[in-house]
């Protein structure tokens, strides 16, 4: 059995309209229970180079109905994940490439969690502060690059690497 490998593609600007079809299709199947929904990770960083998966954070307003949330996201074809090691309150669904398919790399992923929680002000603020300082968005996108070329693609060093970049950048940004 090989190994998961990372694929990274330049920046496709269909991403956004992926993004938006997803939120629309998240609000409209969770009735209430998920109040938002952002995109994030790189695909929503105009212009860079992404895994071509769309990120999501989806928040609702309590922890109490965050299992029916998630019970309706699995209805639009998601599975529950692992979550990385950032997001620590919540859960994680993948939408498979295939139906069928347990291959690591999926089309989208969903963070759900509630709104205004640590996660939920991290995933947004990086985004929002690579969106508004670019050389640091190229610094990023070229360390990311890098760090999959010596990793040959492996996932999970290329996970691990790209955690500790951002764990640095997130010591810069003041979460005030």
């Amino acid at each position: 059995m090989n190994e998961p490998t990372v694929r990274l593609m330049h920046y496709d600007p269909r991403w956004r309209q992926e993004f938006e079809q997803t939120k629309s299709s998240i609000l409209s199947s969770c009735e209430g229970t998920v109040t938002a929904v952002e995109h994030i990770g790189s695909t929503a960083i105009s212009g860079l180079i992404a895994r071509p998966t769309i990120d999501v954070i989806a928040g609702v307003e309590t922890f109490a109905v965050i299992e029916t949330a998630a019970l309706l996201i699995e209805g639009l074809n998601f599975r529950r994940g692992s979550p990385p090691e950032w997001f620590k309150n919540g859960v994680v669904l993948r939408k498979p490439r295939h139906l069928h398919d347990s291959a690591p790399e999926p089309t989208h992923c969903v963070y759900l969690t509630v709104r205004q929680s640590t996660e939920w002000t991290r995933a947004t603020r990086l985004r929002d502060h690579l969106r508004d300082n670019p050389p640091t968005a190229i610094q990023f996108e070229t360390a990311k690059v890098r760090r999959w070329r010596s990793g040959l693609g492996d996932l999970v060093q290329y996970e691990s690497d790209k955690a500790i970049f951002l764990s640095h950048l997130l010591d810069q940004i003041q979460f005030a």
